[in-house]
């Protein structure tokens, strides 16, 4: 087992911060949902959408 870990370290370090920038976008994306932040870049004018997303 340890030999295995011993080659290929690397894989799983790269596997580990990925899986830690995925776990971060994750909670971002909740987060921002949870305090009522929308997810749109607010340039409504060329959206077909935008009477959707935006009350007047």
């Amino acid at each position: 087992m340890f030999a295995w870990i011993a080659s290929n370290w690397a894989t799983l370090l790269i596997v580990l911060a990925l899986l830690g920038v995925v776990a971060g976008c994750i909670f971002s994306i909740l987060h921002g949902r949870k305090t009522g932040k929308s997810a749109c870049g607010c340039n409504c004018g060329h959206c077909p959408m935008s009477g959707a997303c935006h009350k007047k």
